[in-house]
């Protein structure tokens, strides 16, 4: 998305508050409905009473949830029908990162009705109004059939190969394109926000010549713009109606990386002061809203000032009259997924910027979250504690922050993390009866079981993809096929519609070699830095870029295939072969830029 928080899970929660149904009850609200947590026992009870289980899947900082809970929920009709026949059962989303993906389609608020023993009979996307829910709570009394499932057969598929043929990729490439609006901009005709994944994918094509491409790219990012905050920066999560200016104002971690992170990639591609500011924008507001005394990042901000009542007029005001007025609930739930995301767009921000501060940042969240989330085995809980997991998400954003802070730095240790990493997601995640990775720990006796999601797959395999080029590791690039085993199975990505770009993204990198940039110099020296620097800041193709210093030790991998100058140069690789020592910055730059052009 993604990304960072993933394309499908933003597309997920873009569908909150979609369906509005007209009318409510007139009849004076009763107490409100008791909420139990989601576990088995509540469904070994349900067996008991012969009763149904409704699943409240909500967001704290979503504004149609609170008015759910605030009029749906107590409704007389709605309250006696779910006290005689159901239990209920309430969930913040971003606690449950298993049920969030297994839910995602169905927005937030979802709503999801279970027979005694599991089966799921009903899903619903978005605000129920009252009426409306208590004919709902009423038919599934008297028809408990189950509605059919859908996208189950998916979760088995299986690929025959882990590369896409030239006719598939050219097909998926033109459905990503045709879900381009060129009329309003943006990825997407309902609802419009910032696809992370599909930036990339622009800048990339763009870099490669694609004048089409690079238009898209530049349009979404000065269209997104007016989602931003003018008080207090931060990203809202999106804007309704098909045009950009009705925003929601809730402000979710995914959408402030995903963000951060795309305009430092195009600061880079452009090199474009503006971009540059964006970005800055949305750090000025993470550090003064959203940043934790420890240097770690809290979940969100909520959309609404008083829970219910939408916040226009709120937002419209100044700093001092908003802050008059009080300010919106902040969640302060400490996440690993989420600082995972942060720290990997603070790294681009650093690659791009170059500002020690970012980096600093970056290293400080990665070593909170290493001391005070770290499971056994290399792998990280979500929360301090959690009611169930682990969960693929946090250990893969954590992963990749990693590998993206070794790259920044060049620091061992952050390799030998992202290592662990993998291998916790390998011991954890891998399903034993089909390929790729669940969203949560592969158990004998796991209940729900547990599924892939789409987006964690795609990431999962640019980590391990990524990872085996520094590596040389052929057991993590058997990770990378596993999991693109699953993606490219018949049907799994033509499902997603144009949400694709993350797969197209993935299956290149794991196709194709990465352009090597190899900075052969010591640590000290000036021109080595400088040269590393610049290598960093280049936009990006599928590169992997390394600073060898051959005081501290062997070349990575062995390959010690680079001439003793004495004085510090660099060399591009590919395909076996290098180019000639690179003397300097612009010798440097001036062959980069001729790269990758038709």
């Amino acid at each position: 998305m993604n990304l960072p928080r993933t394309a499908q899970a933003v597309r997920g929660i873009l569908l909150a508050g979609a369906l509005l149904l007209a009318g409510a009850s007139a009849a004076p609200p009763r107490e409100p409905i008791h909420w139990a947590p989601w576990s088995e026992e509540v469904f070994a009870q349900a067996r008991r009473e012969h009763k149904f289980v409704l699943l409240d899947l909500e967001a704290v900082w979503c504004h149609w949830c609170h008015v759910m809970a605030e009029t749906t929920y107590r409704d007389p009709a709605v309250v006696a029908l779910m006290d005689d026949r159901y239990l209920a059962v309430r969930v913040d989303q971003d606690a449950r990162p298993d049920l969030a993906a297994r839910y995602e389609d169905y927005g937030w608020p979802a709503t999801v009705i279970y027979a005694p023993d599991g089966t799921e009979i009903v899903k619903k996307q978005g605000y129920i109004e009252p009426a409306g829910m208590a004919r709902l709570l009423q038919a599934v009394i008297d028809d408990p059939s189950p509605v059919a499932a859908q996208n189950v057969s998916l979760e088995q598929a299986v690929a025959s190969a882990t590369t896409l043929g030239p006719e598939r990729r050219a097909a998926l490439l033109a459905a990503w394109r045709e879900g381009y609006d060129e009329r309003e901009g943006g990825w997407g005709f309902s609802h419009k926000y910032l696809e992370a994944d599909s930036i990339e994918l622009a800048l990339r094509l763009a870099a490669q010549g694609d004048t089409r491409a690079e238009r898209m790219a530049r349009e979404t990012l000065r269209l997104q713009r007016q989602l931003i905050d003018p008080v207090w920066g931060g990203v809202y999560q999106y804007s309704a109606g098909g045009r950009w200016d009705e925003p929601h104002f809730e402000k979710i971690m995914a959408v402030q990386a995903d963000n951060l992170r795309a305009e430092a990639q195009a600061a880079a591609q452009w090199n474009d002061p503006a971009q540059l500011a964006t970005a800055r924008s949305i750090q000025h507001y993470l550090r003064t809203f959203l940043l934790s005394p420890d240097g770690v990042v809290y979940t969100s901000q909520d959309a609404d000032l008083v829970p219910g009542e939408h916040s226009a007029d709120y937002f419209a005001l100044d700093d001092a009259a908003r802050r008059r007025r009080g300010v919106p609930r902040i969640d302060r739930h400490i996440y690993a997924r989420e600082n995972g995301w942060i720290i990997l767009a603070l790294v681009q921000l650093a690659q791009v910027g170059g500002d020690a501060a970012d980096r600093a940042a970056a290293e400080r969240a990665a070593q909170w979250v290493i001391a005070h989330r770290s499971l056994a085995g290399g792998g990280f809980s979500h929360d301090a504690k959690d009611a169930a997991g682990p969960y693929l998400g946090d250990t893969l954003a954590m992963g990749r922050a990693f590998l993206a802070l070794h790259a920044l730095t060049q620091d061992p240790v952050w390799l030998e993390r992202a290592e662990q990493a993998a291998a916790f997601i390998e011991a954890h995640f891998r399903r034993a009866d089909a390929p790729g990775y669940a969203a949560s720990e592969v158990l004998k006796d796991a209940w729900p079981a547990p599924r892939p999601q789409f987006d964690e797959n795609v990431n999962l395999v640019r980590f391990a993809t990524a990872l085996a080029e520094v590596t040389g590791r052929a057991d993590i690039r058997a990770m990378a096929d596993n999991g693109l085993r699953w993606l490219l199975a018949p049907g799994v990505a033509e499902s997603r519609g144009f949400s694709v770009a993350g797969l197209l993204l993935a299956e290149e990198e794991a196709r194709t070699p990465p352009e090597h940039i190899m900075i052969v110099g010591a640590r000290t020296d000036g021109v080595a830095q400088a040269m590393y620097a610049a290598a960093l800041r280049q936009p990006g193709r599928h590169r992997l870029v390394e600073w060898w210093d051959p005081g501290t030790g062997p070349a990575p991998r062995g390959e010690d295939i680079f001439p003793k100058l004495g004085h510090p140069a660099a060399y591009l690789c590919a395909n076996g072969a290098c180019s000639a020592p690179l003397l300097n910055v612009a010798a440097l730059e001036k062959k980069l830029a001729g790269l990758g052009r038709p």
